[in-house]
């Protein structure tokens, strides 16, 4: 039987236990009573059918997705009645659907927040939401006046079961922003408006800020997928992804040859190079031409000329003649470049470059200790 790497000529390791090791470190750390997982875009990109249960074997019982139709998805995941929350609230019309389903939308204005009264009177009961306020992001979020509003409004808690407010931080990745005490400070001024109401307002940066920021739901994204979610001096969070590509073909080329696409690299010297088969269709982005590499052992294969659709270009003459073949893996994120250091090749975050990795990958799930001890 063919292996299925042969038949993809790339694949991308997903290591579950780790994903659970970095949620179990921020709910070591944090201080804050509920450490949740934010599982939108399918788990960061790296499959939410293998992710939540994994996290939810491991302890985990709050998730958090952006849109309804992801929360769909992980509702069918997990045990009913667990803790599934909308960060985008509702689209006008997905009422019904969103209280069959058993979601918690996070309500982030006046008009999500009385359609979601008005369903709760059309099913006579009442339902379950989160509260979102706008602490100077200025993205989500009810504005202060509208806080207000709402909070001096009897039917809120006369129809609804408010299970959290909260509030997100623009500036966690940054540890010393004058931005992030003025937002918690903020965010205390109108979370004292709903008075009981448990309070969620540190994401992964903020599960590192502190005290102050704990609350009693903290929501975290990049660090549970092992992304650095803020500058400092913290340990790394550990890797959670291996991407290795298989080579298609070597060459060598005379000084001055142009290369790729538009021949925007020409040889210098005489030079061997080798086609990889991941492009920017796989998520490896157009803007890594000429800035990022492959590794390959301990050398370092830059990548030369432009990122095309399906493939890349580096550079092999670091390598002895013959230790390079066809078929061979090439390393792309590993031991040697973490999925940061390929961002700041590619000129962007972490987060982009996850989302990003594309579905021709054949991948591989490295299971996580608690899943195993529930099989046995």
């Amino acid at each position: 039987m063919t292996d299925p790497a042969r038949l993809t000529g790339a694949v991308l390791t997903i290591d579950l236990e780790a994903i659970v090791a970095n949620w179990r470190r921020l709910r070591d750390e944090s201080g804050s009573v509920h450490v949740a997982a934010v599982v939108k875009a399918d788990a960061y990109g790296l499959g939410v059918a293998h992710v939540v249960p994994a996290l939810h074997a491991a302890g985990c019982r709050h998730f958090f997705v952006a849109h309804l139709i992801e929360a769909l998805e992980v509702v069918d995941i997990l045990p009913r009645g667990s803790f599934v929350a909308v960060l985008s609230g509702l689209n006008p019309g997905a009422e019904s659907a969103c209280a069959a389903a058993g979601v918690i939308p996070v309500l982030n204005s006046l008009g999500q927040a009385r359609r979601w009264i008005a369903q709760a009177r059309i099913d006579n009961r009442r339902l379950p939401a989160i509260l979102q306020v706008d602490s100077g992001m200025s993205r989500l979020g009810l504005p202060p006046h509208e806080a207000a509003e709402l909070a001096a409004d009897q039917e809120l808690t006369e129809r609804l079961s408010i299970l959290a407010v909260m509030s997100h931080l623009a500036c966690a990745d940054e540890p010393e922003a004058p931005a992030n005490l003025a937002q918690a400070e903020a965010f205390c001024q109108l979370a004292d408006l709903f008075p009981g109401v448990p309070r969620s307002l540190a994401n992964s940066g903020g599960c590192l800020l502190g005290e102050r920021f704990a609350g009693d739901i903290a929501r975290p994204g990049i660090a549970l997928y092992g992304g650095d979610p803020a500058t400092g001096d913290h340990a790394p969070f550990a890797p959670v992804v291996r991407l290795e590509a298989a080579v298609i073909q070597m060459r060598q080329i005379p000084a001055g040859t142009g290369v790729g696409y538009g021949m925007t690299w020409h040889a210098p010297v005489p030079t061997r190079l080798a086609t990889i088969g991941v492009g920017y269709a796989d998520g490896w982005l157009r803007s890594l031409s000429g800035q990022g590499a492959a590794w390959f052992g301990e050398a370092r294969l830059p990548i030369v000329g432009r990122v095309s659709m399906d493939s890349i270009i580096v550079d092999i003459s670091a390598l002895p003649e013959g230790a390079l073949a066809e078929g061979d893996m090439v390393e792309l994120i590993g031991p040697h470049q973490t999925i940061d250091d390929v961002a700041h090749a590619a000129g962007t975050i972490s987060y982009e470059i996850l989302t990003s990795l594309g579905q021709r990958y054949h991948r591989v799930y490295r299971p996580a200790a608690a899943q195993q001890e529930l099989a046995a």
